[in-house]
């Protein structure tokens, strides 16, 4: 099966480049050597990197420039104080790498939280920004657009030759009937995508409980509105977003939140009886946590989890916003896994237009006919712009030489960080979490790894925490080897200093 390439998104604009010649480009400006390079990368060592023991982008208040001091100083007196920042402010990014307004570099093994598939500043986002932007920018959904189609086309089509959602890899049968099989609504984030997940949810288990009871599905008597979350799940700050994120310091400033809602252990079968029952309209999971600390759900839990939405009739939604559209080497996570642990709603965000806001909602045709006209809707969701970009990346991100060079910088990345707890044993747990380019490491006290984040961007690297006892790796996918080495050299040397404090 063919499918819409990249040359075609840009079709008729001379001088622009092929997919293929834009991700190489992209790839060498990823991978371009920093001043510091780190030691080649032939063969694992045998002791851990000591290099990068010295500071060298300085954060304390004796550091931090005026210049930097008044931009951070003028911010903090007009915009909302929700965010803890460091005194840094960039500037530019190019590859994997951004500069501050000093013109420090520091490479990004965050990737904008998971976003930046194709690094910063890539030619060709850049080039279809300015095309469509220049064309039709934005039309609400009044009116068709010509790019929504095309991607919504692209995204179930790709998931149809590469498994998810119910298709078997390589299937064009659409799974439980319907026309195409699977329908997509477009948002502006990923919060934005699971509200209407659980919207979806909500409507169709009203409709399910009308025609299992004979009643109208608006009679209040209806109580198939329960939804099910797992703990350390992060599902978004919006209100109902919010409800089936539980983490306490998320949730009780804006108490009381979404009723209905119950809570579950992730992985933990024999709970499953006692949370889901003819009440339930959906269950909500990410096949890995990222924001929670990056657990990964196990497939046999993920097959009773299926098994018994079924039984219930409960939706089953499966939040791949930060692990999904590659990030584990496969189009979803459970894009690998046998069809009886597949979802009827995947939730997307974060890559698809490696920067641009766009959200979306894929969903089963069953799960789809619910929803009618002017049951949801979106003022600037699925716009011309944001559309033609996230056509344009994910026809990049999903070439096959993409593909493999993130599943072997994977391979790479996951050798290297295998070694650390084994190094540092005193201060990492055993294993290492995650699986392609979401991967987390554990620490044994909670208080380090909020430390090790703020020891690595002093040497020059980014990083994330994740759930209460974790550092998450999230690079950008078309990441280099020599980037590999360095934050993972990094890493090493922070823990080094850790270790011998």
């Amino acid at each position: 099966m063919s499918y819409p390439s990249v040359a075609r998104c840009i079709a008729g604009c001379p001088g622009r480049l092929s997919a293929r010649q834009l991700n190489l480009r992209a790839v060498r400006h990823a991978s371009s050597v920093p001043e510091n390079a780190p030691r080649p990368a032939a063969s694992l060592s045998s002791a851990p990197c000591t290099r990068y023991t010295a500071v060298t982008h300085p954060e304390d208040s004796s550091s931090v420039p005026r210049s930097v001091k008044a931009i951070i100083d003028r911010s903090a007196a007009y915009v909302l104080p929700v965010y803890a920042r460091p005194p840094i402010v960039l500037s530019h990014g190019k590859g994997a790498y951004v500069w501050d307004t000093e013109g420090r570099r520091y490479l990004d093994f965050s990737a904008g939280i998971a976003v930046n598939a194709l690094g910063h500043s890539d030619m060709g986002v850049a080039n279809v920004m300015a095309s469509e932007a220049g064309t039709l920018l934005h039309s609400s959904n009044v009116y068709h657009n010509k790019w929504a189609g095309q991607l919504a086309e692209l995204i179930v089509k790709l998931t149809q030759q590469e498994g998810g959602l119910g298709w078997e890899t390589g299937s064009t049968h659409p799974p439980q009937g319907g026309t195409s099989g699977a329908k997509v609504f477009f948002s502006n984030s990923g919060t934005e995508a699971n509200e209407g997940a659980l919207k979806v949810a909500r409507k169709v288990g009203k409709a399910r409980w009308a025609a299992s009871t004979g009643k109208s599905w608006d009679d209040p008597a209806c109580d198939k509105y329960e939804i099910v979350c797992f703990e350390r799940g992060f599902h978004g700050r919006s209100m109902g977003a919010l409800s089936v994120t539980t983490n306490a310091k998320y949730q009780k400033p804006f108490a009381p939140l979404l009723p209905g809602v119950q809570v579950g252990r992730l992985n933990v079968i024999e709970d499953l009886d006692k949370l889901l029952n003819a009440k339930t309209c959906a269950v909500i999971v990410e096949p890995i946590q990222g924001e929670g600390g990056v657990h990964a759900a196990d497939v046999a839990w993920l097959q009773a989890l299926r098994k018994k939405c079924d039984e219930v009739g409960a939706v089953l939604i499966y939040d791949e916003i930060q692990c999904g559209l590659y990030r584990t080497g496969s189009l979803w996570a459970h894009s690998i896994m046998p069809i009886n642990a597949h979802p009827d709603v995947i939730t997307m965000a974060k890559p698809l237009a490696n920067g641009y806001p766009i959200g979306a909602v894929l969903m089963r045709d069953n799960v789809a006919e619910a929803m009618t006209t002017g049951s949801h809707g979106t003022t600037f969701g699925g716009s011309p712009l944001a559309c033609a970009l996230g056509y344009h990346v994910l026809s990049r991100i999903s070439e096959r030489p993409f593909v493999s060079n993130a599943v072997e910088m994977s391979t790479y990345l996951s050798g290297r960080l295998a070694q650390l707890p084994r190094w540092f044993p005193s201060i990492l747990q055993a294993g290492i979490r995650g699986r392609g380019l979401i991967m987390g490491l554990g620490f044994k006290d909670g208080s380090q790894p909020g430390k090790v984040v703020q020891m690595a961007r002093e040497r020059g690297v980014l990083l994330l925490t994740a759930g209460n006892d974790a550092v998450r790796l999230v690079p950008s996918l078309n990441i280099g080897r020599t980037e590999v080495d360095m934050a993972v050299d990094v890493i090493e040397s922070c823990l080094h200093v850790m270790q011998t404090q």
